[in-house]
């Protein structure tokens, strides 16, 4: 039996290490992307300190085309178990402003990591994901607008990601690919990307890890589903 071997981009902080953690602690061997050797190297100490299995790390940067290429390349001579990506990783964009006040050039950036760099990544891991019966989560929002947080080049980016996942659901069916794929929405989390905010109804990424990896290890199918562990409450 191969060894369950999982690529979580983003996993030096926030939620993508939360998700490394809750993984390993239930029997995954991780691998950790990230752009900083420095944070990458403190990340790993501290996972493997919490008792997890770290294959290593893998420098990826999602803007830079040639580094995602770089990245799939070292995983697959390096890591043929691999059976799980995640992708984590993104940039929050510039979320102080009104769609009318966004640059074109915030849009550009925020669509090129959080869109085409994980599209391109996705697309270079799918043939061996394929060959170990793997799956590709996605971490993402809503892609319905909501009206109490809506900052344009992020919802678009995350829009365009969460079209991207469910189209190739339908095309791994159509082609009876063992490949499957489906997104998480975590839900109001305290993390960096906004400003380490904590308000009532939002949870630590040690709560969102766990749950994620509950969700990844329940060995039912969720192809092409859009998950969301803890829902907005809308107001009446």
């Amino acid at each position: 039996m191969n060894e369950r071997v999982a690529f979580v981009t983003g996993a030096n902080k926030g939620i993508g290490f939360g998700i490394a953690k809750q993984l390993g602690l239930s029997g995954w061997k991780v691998i950790i992307g990230a752009r900083h050797p420095q944070r990458a190297s403190e990340a790993v100490d501290r996972l493997v300190s919490s008792g997890v299995d770290v294959l290593g790390w893998v420098n990826v940067e999602l803007r830079n085309l040639d580094s995602i290429e770089l990245a799939a390349k070292e995983l697959n001579e390096k890591y043929p178990d691999l059976s799980l990506l995640v992708n984590n990783a993104g940039i929050p964009g510039d979320m102080s402003v009104d769609s009318r006040h966004t640059e074109i050039s915030d849009i550009r950036e925020t669509l090129d990591v959080n869109f085409i760099g994980t599209f391109t990544l996705t697309k270079l891991l799918i043939p061996l994901l394929e060959k170990n019966r793997g799956r590709i989560v996605n971490i993402t929002v809503p892609s319905e607008i909501s009206p109490y947080w809506h900052p344009l080049a992020y919802v678009a980016s995350k829009a365009a990601q969460n079209a991207m996942m469910g189209v190739m659901a339908i095309e791994f069916q159509q082609s009876n690919s063992p490949v499957e794929i489906f997104s998480v929405h975590p839900g109001p989390t305290t993390t960096d990307l906004n400003g380490n905010m904590s308000l009532p109804g939002f949870h630590d990424i040690d709560t969102v890890g766990r749950k994620t990896a509950e969700l990844i290890n329940d060995e039912l199918s969720h192809q092409g589903e859009f998950i969301e562990l803890y829902p907005i409450v809308k107001e009446n």
